[in-house]
């Protein structure tokens, strides 16, 4: 079950420089100021707290914007990613900010054999990234291995409910329209755009992605050897998830325009692999 990997992997190759030179990434910021954080891990602060001092892992990098950030929070980082072009940019990035990191490439799965076990304190992962893995169960095992004992897991990621809705609709329904449970089948898309403002016309459009429902994920860690430590739902996200039915907050985060507490936009979820 490789073609997955080779079609997202395009996808994200394509993708990274035109991510790296966008203004929604702003990474000119991180070598202007020292002090400069990206968006979610500004947001991510409050529930995340003093890292200083601690071994981290970023699954699912992309162009390390989140990495550095949190190399800067005083955390020993690693950045890692199956995206040889995102790569490339996060390694420029850092050196820019003058903040060290090393980034590896690896698949998420392939993570443990690359990176070792139990080494970590803190391994996290950003918004959009469980939807590209089809084996929730195969994560959580990889997050326990990677941590040692006492280890923490903190993921800030977008809702399965969010990802379950239908775009594109001209009125103010929010319509159930994709699976909220995980599938073998992968939902196939081709999208010609990307998430950020670019004139590049892209040539590799194809992505295989995967929702996992809340309860999979819980139970996946659960499963591996996690124990739970806290859950929130927030009812904001950092992207124009639902274009033309949010507004724009402070801070960079988009709400749902219309009665937006009818929706779980995103949530952070925080497990500690237990102590042997």
């Amino acid at each position: 079950m490789t073609e997955y990997l080779d079609l997202n992997r395009a996808n994200w190759d394509e993708r990274a420089p035109e991510h790296a030179a966008s203004a929604g990434y702003n990474l000119a910021a991180f070598a202007a100021d020292p002090g400069h954080l990206s968006d979610t891990v500004t947001f991510d602060r409050p529930l995340l707290g003093d890292i200083a001092g601690l071994r981290g892992v970023h699954l699912q990098c992309h162009i390390g914007s989140d990495t550095v950030s949190l190399a800067r929070l005083g955390a020993t980082m690693t950045g890692l990613d199956f995206s040889p072009a995102s790569l490339a940019e996060a390694r420029k990035l850092a050196e820019r900010a003058g903040n060290p990191v090393e980034f590896i490439e690896s698949d998420v799965y392939g993570a443990p054999e690359v990176l070792g076990t139990g080494g970590f304190d803190l391994v996290y992962t950003g918004i959009g990234a469980l939807g590209w893995l089809p084996d929730i169960r195969r994560w959580a095992r990889v997050v326990a291995a990677l941590l040692r004992p006492g280890g923490r897991l903190f993921i800030r990621e977008g809702h399965p409910v969010l990802w379950s809705l239908e775009e594109g609709r001209d009125d103010d329904v929010l319509a159930l329209a994709y699976p909220y449970f995980e599938h073998a089948e992968p939902m196939v898309w081709d999208d010609g755009g990307t998430y950020v403002d670019t004139d590049h016309e892209f040539v590799h459009t194809t992505t295989h992605e995967w929702n996992h429902g809340l309860g999979e994920i819980v139970t996946a860690l659960l499963e591996a050897g996690m124990t739970i430590t806290g859950l929130v739902e927030h009812d904001t996200v950092p992207w124009e998830a639902l274009p033309g039915k949010m507004t724009l907050l402070p801070g960079g985060e988009w709400q749902v325009t219309d009665r937006p507490r009818r929706l779980p936009h995103t949530y952070t979820l925080q497990a500690v692999r237990a102590a042997v």
